[in-house]
């Protein structure tokens, strides 16, 4: 209730739900994926990332409903299902190795249910409340022999990542009985939007330690950007002598020096012969006009560069951008581009395009950069 449409609401520029529907894809435990629902956009979002729906009735689908309320009425429709793993779309930094790992627990050791806990090194004390005539005391430690954070180690809380349970428990109203095991979560990915209602600060966890799919990211070294609808707004003005003109947002040329300054190499495609306009930019960018197949032209960039797709990344716009979004490596689009560039994309902007979308997408370029890096550290 606190964001309105919080689940679909662009974290780091994938839709909330994305983040958890990636990983469960890619985990590949499940017979079936699916969303329960009863909003028509969120419908839309979970089939953009490959999610079945389920379409929630109104009774469960109150303000006072529960999650178990909605997975017994799932059941009542799916009698195939045996085994159900109810994963919160606000954890967006859930890996596929997690849950590969809990679905051995059920169908390989045994256990009845499996839930999902964080360890905390918090020193707890007891509550007084107004009024009261006493005072707190210590509840997991004695403050006179304080421990150190590395000679303790800890206590377990769930963080509400995801709960399995197998049919015969969720009938009988649990979520969590019969045989029970924990797993436990490492502290960085266990991100719950539910508590770190700070965006940005939710979407600097998750660039650092989120999923982004099953190849492992790699140093960008080329940015191809649309011109028409990305760099520009797409819109064309005439004047009276019949010139044409564009306009551009200057924070998306300090994108581009910025992208060339970290070695970066910047190439501009058009479907219409631009050349004039881009001649009076003076971006000093190799571009390719009138490309009548986009795909081609940036086959044959990679190719000559000697890149892998995991080295190149695309900025489009349109249907004819979505090949080449596909093949990327890293793929992004501005806010207002088409639905079917949307679905194909890994990144959408917050800007429109002609904005600062090209401006924005290599800030989110560097901040992926930073995670490769710091990988390679470790």
């Amino acid at each position: 209730k606190g964001i309105p449409l919080k689940n679909i609401k662009l974290l780091a520029g994938v839709p909330l739900i994305g983040w958890v529907l990636r990983a469960a894809m890619d985990a590949g435990v499940f017979h079936s994926v699916w969303v329960s629902t009863d909003h028509d956009e969120i419908e839309k979002v979970a089939k953009q990332f490959g999610a079945r729906v389920h379409r929630r009735s109104p009774e469960v689908s109150q303000d006072s409903s529960t999650s178990l309320e909605a997975i017994r009425e799932f059941l009542n429709h799916h009698h195939e299902v045996d085994i159900v793993g109810n994963i919160q779309a606000t954890s967006p930094c859930l890996h596929p190795s997690d849950l590969i790992k809990v679905a051995d627990l059920i169908q390989k050791e045994g256990f009845d249910s499996v839930f999902s806990v964080v360890r905390r090194h918090q020193f707890r004390w007891s509550e007084v409340k107004k009024g009261e005539n006493k005072t707190t005391e210590p509840q997991n430690l004695n403050p006179a022999k304080r421990y150190r954070r590395q000679d303790w180690p800890g206590e377990l809380y769930e963080n509400g990542s995801f709960y399995f349970a197998k049919r015969h428990l969720i009938e009988k109203g649990y979520l969590q009985g019969g045989k029970m095991a924990y797993y436990e979560m490492r502290a960085e990915h266990s991100v719950d939007i539910d508590i770190d209602i700070d965006w940005p600060i939710a979407e600097q966890r998750v660039l650092s330690f989120g999923y982004f799919g099953k190849e492992p990211l790699k140093e960008v070294k080329l940015l191809v950007c649309s011109i028409d609808g990305c760099l520009t707004n797409g819109r064309i003005y005439v004047t009276e002598d019949q010139k044409e003109m564009v306009s551009y947002d200057y924070r998306d040329i300090v994108g581009i020096d910025l992208l060339k300054k970290r070695g970066i190499q910047v190439r501009l495609i058009s479907e219409r012969d631009c050349s004039k306009t881009l001649s009076a930019m003076q971006l000093g960018c190799v571009a390719k006009v009138s490309a009548t197949n986009k795909l081609q032209v940036l086959e044959g960039w990679q190719k000559d560069m000697g890149l892998s797709w995991k080295e190149v990344a695309y900025l489009g716009n349109e249907e004819s951008d979505v090949e080449c979004l596909k093949k990327a490596g890293m793929s992004g689009v501005p806010a207002d581009a088409c639905a079917v560039a949307q679905k194909a994309a890994g990144y959408i902007c917050k800007s429109n395009g002609g904005c600062g979308a090209v401006r924005e997408f290599a800030e989110h370029i560097f901040l992926l950069l930073e995670k490769v890096n710091a990988a390679r550290k470790q």
